[in-house]
């Protein structure tokens, strides 16, 4: 009878003894009940090759379909030390929980510009409708673009203007973060940001030749709640183009060199509506670009740019430190005068040195019919390069004042409508 007592704890003790052994495999395997764990998919997981010459745009799309759809925070990884060939590729959203795209390695655009048609030229990473997207790991996006930049009209006058992909689109996306990443040699904008809502881009290396065409750094439109700090940039285009759209955006401690400095703008191409607001640009570098604070729209069209400043700057070599520019052309065919503008408003400029390489440090050239109003000069004092005489000011439409120390004297040179 003992013997038969002991064989039942048995049966009942080796069915516990399981459980608990499976429990123990789960939860180190991060299977438990934490809300925090992650599960990683990892591209090599998929078929992916890694080895630059083989297309894994196919394990891309499969890691990320498998993290998308995963009940619990989820991370699709690019494995360190590899290069991964993409082609045109869109992940999408919503997905199930969080996602994050840890780039270690290398994503690299497929040098052949025949696997881009022209249904859609613009893009090749492209997110779309996803919420609570995070994208960083310290690897590089590579666009490629000595393939495309021969191609553009801008280097080639007699070839015509065909659009080249943006290196990464963030379309539709909220609760946004891209960090800690490399992005090099886009064929055309390294990086869109567009109808996205509470986006922070910090510690991004973004890297083109100064003679790339087109290849503007970080381009932000239809987006609100935006935070952009710790960069660097150094392209061919506008380091930062802010266009319609934008509202809230806040960017400091940004060092920007080779490129066309940081622009509003342009604003009401094809006589649209545009509409900014809210934009501050603080404590930011600028080296030997063409401009430092810009402001540009074209002529025609309706709509605002107001609530603006750029403080805190420091420019070395700019040819055009401070500019608001109303009647801007980036047209074939010379732009015609029109009567309607969009209303630039209480911009200021705050705490600006350094140094130029042209006389007109300070051009406001605002619009006949709608003067530029509430403009504020504070403390100035851009100097020529190397001291070779002294810098000037243009204004023409512009209402504005001046506080504390400016120079160039403000608005030295002028013409009707000035203040």
């Amino acid at each position: 009878m003992a013997s038969s007592g002991k064989l039942m704890k048995l049966v009942f003790m080796v069915p516990l003894l399981a459980l608990v052994f499976v429990s123990t495999i789960l939860e180190a395997a991060g299977a438990g009940n934490d809300s925090s764990s992650q599960s990683v998919f990892s591209l090599d997981r998929y078929g992916a090759r890694g080895d630059g010459r083989h297309d894994d745009t196919h394990a891309l799309e499969m890691a990320w379909k498998a993290a998308c759809t995963s009940p619990r925070p989820a991370v699709v990884l690019v494995p360190d030390g590899r290069r991964y060939l993409l082609k045109l590729v869109t992940l999408h959203g919503p997905c199930k929980s969080s996602i994050t795209l840890t780039v270690k390695g290398t994503l690299l655009a497929s040098p052949n510009r025949a696997d881009w048609s022209d249904n859609d030229r613009r893009h090749w990473i492209v997110f779309r409708s996803v919420n609570k997207l995070t994208v960083n790991g310290g690897g590089a996006i590579d666009g490629h673009g000595e393939k495309w930049w021969p191609h553009s009209c801008k280097i080639n006058k007699a070839l015509p203007c065909k659009e080249a992909p943006t290196a990464l689109s963030f379309h539709y996306c909220n609760n946004l973060r891209v960090e800690d990443l490399k992005i090099v040699n886009s064929q055309q904008i390294h990086m869109s940001v567009e109808d996205c809502t509470n986006v922070q881009l910090a510690r991004l290396s973004i890297t083109a030749p100064g003679t790339s065409p087109n290849t503007d750094g970080i381009h932000i439109t239809r987006s609100k709640d935006v935070r952009v700090t710790n960069c660097k940039i150094k392209t061919g285009d506008d380091c930062m183009s802010i266009e319609n759209g934008t509202h809230n955006l806040h960017v400091s401690k940004v060092v920007c060199g080779p490129g066309h400095g940081i622009s509003i703008g342009s604003l009401r191409d094809d006589n649209s509506r545009a509409e900014v607001s809210g934009i501050t640009i603080d404590s930011v570098q600028l080296n030997g670009t063409t401009n430092g604070a810009r402001i540009k729209t074209y002529q025609g069209g309706s709509g605002y740019a107001k609530d603006i400043t750029f403080q805190n700057m420091i420019m070395y070599n700019v040819k055009n430190p401070i500019i608001i520019d109303q009647n801007y052309c980036d047209k074939a065919k010379p732009c015609g005068e029109q009567k309607s503008a969009v209303q630039v408003s209480n911009v200021v400029f705050r705490n600006i040195r350094g140094t130029t390489i042209t006389k007109d440090a300070i051009k406001m050239n605002c619009s006949k019919n709608v003067p530029c109003q509430g403009i504020t000069l504070q403390n100035i004092n851009l100097k020529m390069q190397g001291d070779k005489g002294n810098t000037e000011s243009t204004c023409q439409n512009a209402k504005w004042k001046k506080i504390g120390t400016v120079h160039p004297q403000p608005c030295s040179s002028t013409k009707s409508g000035d203040n």
